[in-house]
């Protein structure tokens, strides 16, 4: 058996068993795939797949098995081209973030800037979409670490360290009447049409959630996933904004006004996601470091060795 057969079956299942489409995804033909396969099960002495006609359907009760230590086998293998890799050069590499519109546009860009400034040879590329696709990058290896708010905490395979805090805001025109209301309730701006972000995004669980406390369901007229759009229907009269904190600057955002929102919708913590015993690059230690001054290097081993243990440090919760 051989590191490509494991590479074929591992991409047959993350192509949902389609084996036109691995052949494509690992640059190789479909007879080759089907073969590799065919071998690894005779050496095996066992089926992966099952099987309709030529066409693999599913796994196999054994195959579910082997596919688990096939993840791992190949998840080892990375680790040790990254060892390799950092030994030979350590200043340079491709850094691969995998992050939301919110925080690559407010969070990170003097973050990446300071980074870049340190490790000029360091390639960093942004991978932006919703949580869940960014956590499957990460997963599945496309991407070094992932920086959200929803949806990375309790995701399979990854672990998901604290960054840091911030509250929600709501965003109005300059002589709206909510302006007067100190402090702003659910009641007030249930009056009024309401502009945010997407239900996977920046806390929008907690905008709900705080309605609904209230039995209150808020007239949402308009989702998006960019703070920026959001503000600028605002603009527009079309509705009231509720953002992350982070989103608005009053230089710059010279049309709105702001009203602080964190008594009504609580704290939200953006976290950095790491995959289960992941090998990270000096410099992958350094960035979090930027991102969140509080997770040290070592702390980071910590949480990587005995992601359990780590969850029961007050860290976690800050």
């Amino acid at each position: 058996m051989n590191i490509h057969q494991f590479r074929f079956v591992q991409e047959a299942v993350r192509q949902n068993f389609n084996l036109t489409h691995v052949a494509k995804a690992l640059f190789t033909s479909q007879p080759g795939v089907s073969k590799a396969i065919i071998e690894l099960e005779d050496e095996l002495g066992t089926e992966i797949f099952r099987r309709h006609g030529k066409r693999i359907r599913d796994l196999t009760e054994p195959g579910k098995h082997i596919v688990r230590s096939i993840e791992r086998i190949l998840s080892e293998v990375e680790k040790l081209k990254k060892i390799g890799a950092e030994y030979v050069a350590s200043d340079q590499g491709n850094f691969v973030i995998a992050t939301t519109h919110t925080q690559a546009r407010y969070a990170l860009p003097a973050i990446i800037a300071e980074f870049t400034k340190r490790f000029p040879k360091v390639r960093v590329s942004l991978q932006q979409g919703s949580p869940e696709h960014l956590a499957h990058l990460v997963v599945n290896g496309h991407a070094d670490i992932a920086i959200a708010t929803e949806g990375l905490a309790n995701f399979p395979g990854l672990i998901a360290l604290p960054g840091y805090q911030w509250q929600h805001i709501v965003v109005v025109p300059h002589g709206h009447p909510l302006l007067i209301k100190k402090p702003l309730a659910i009641e007030d701006l249930a009056q009024y049409p309401i502009i945010t972000y997407d239900i996977a995004f920046a806390g929008r669980s907690k905008i709900n959630a705080a309605f609904a406390k209230k039995g209150l369901t808020p007239d949402v007229v308009l989702e998006a996933i960019d703070a920026d759009v959001i503000k600028t229907y605002v603009e527009t009269g079309l509705g009231v904004g509720i953002v992350a904190g982070g989103a608005y600057d009053a230089n710059r955002d010279q049309a709105l006004a702001m009203l602080p929102a964190g008594h009504l919708f609580g704290t939200n913590t953006t976290r950095i996601a790491l995959k289960k015993d992941a090998y990270l690059r000096a410099y992958t230690y350094i960035f979090i470091e930027l991102f969140a001054p509080s997770l040290t290097k070592k702390l980071i081993d910590q949480a990587i060795l005995d992601p359990a243990e780590f969850d029961k440090k007050s860290i976690y919760t800050i």
